[in-house]
């Protein structure tokens, strides 16, 4: 007698479709704020979304790119200002 129902969709499918729409939404937002700490999460969503084969490769390479232009973009900020992080102020 079998307890439990057979699941109808994986799960692992699923998450990480999720994991790239995740990276993709993070990379966007990144840009405009906080892309210390959102790029390389970016990244690393989209890299595992990648690894696993998501179904939404497109959206993990996107979030892939935008995590990585976040990082770039904060160096490029640095070095403009001339310090260790950056901010809008004087």
């Amino acid at each position: 007698m079998e307890l439990t129902a057979a699941p109808r969709r994986r799960t692992g499918t699923r998450d990480t479709d999720g994991m790239a729409v995740a990276s993709f939404v993070l990379g966007l937002v990144g840009l405009l704020a906080l892309n210390i700490f959102l790029g390389p999460i970016a990244i690393t969503l989209a890299a595992v979304a990648l690894w696993r084969g998501t179904a939404r490769r497109g959206r993990a390479c996107l979030g892939l790119g935008l995590g990585i232009a976040d990082l770039i973009v904060l160096v490029a900020l640095m070095q403009a200002d001339n310090t260790l992080s950056w901010s809008f102020g004087g």
